[in-house]
């Protein structure tokens, strides 16, 4: 080997060291337990969750159903919003999670009041899931994330999963916070 080709391939070792990525198998070639074990595709999860929702673009259908608004509008500093959570005390409190039943749903206000659907937080307190399962939650491969108490609700620990299913978010289907919602034209109502 040349010194030059010696200096390619450190270079390239050094590369892959400091960045962790490897060459990527094609699916053909993965083992098959490992082919076995992948996690639903979240764009199912998303689907799921628009059918279950489909019926609460009007947010009196909703509230018919039982859902309520809770906590305003909830926005954060930097990161976008979360907008207006109706939640389903009844689906809080069974300790289940089903993606064709999310806990709450979630509303973008509008001008004149209005609510926009934009999607579904899948909620379960930690004592009540820790009470029958073990490790973190998750629904079809997306892991909830955890907010301990206390917490700016005001609620025990729970775990939660956001699911952008109706207005997508540029930072992900699943995080918490959306960049592209905004708290400005909540008028305070609670309905």
């Amino acid at each position: 080997m040349s010194i030059r080709g010696l200096v390619i391939s450190s270079v390239s070792i050094v590369a892959v060291a400091l960045t962790g990525v490897m060459p990527r198998q094609a699916v053909g070639d993965a083992p098959q337990a490992a082919q076995q074990h992948q996690k639903p595709h979240s764009g199912e999860l998303v689907r799921i969750v628009k059918e279950a929702t489909q019926r609460f673009h009007d947010v009196r259908q909703a509230e018919a159903e039982g859902y309520q608004l809770l906590f305003g509008c909830v926005s954060g500093p930097d990161d976008g919003a979360m907008g207006l959570h109706y939640v389903n005390m009844g689906l809080v409190g069974d300790g289940v999670l089903d993606p064709s039943r999310p806990e709450i749903v979630i509303y973008e206000p509008t001008k004149n009041g209005g609510r926009r659907l934009i999607g579904a937080d899948f909620l379960v307190f930690v004592d009540a899931w820790h009470a029958g399962n073990q490790g973190t939650p998750e629904l079809m491969g997306q892991l909830l994330h955890l907010f301990e108490s206390p917490n700016r609700f005001g609620l025990p620990a729970f775990y939660t999963l956001h699911v952008w299913a109706w207005k997508p978010n540029p930072t992900g289907a699943f995080v918490n916070w959306h960049s592209d919602v905004s708290c400005e034209q909540f008028d305070g109502a609670e309905d």
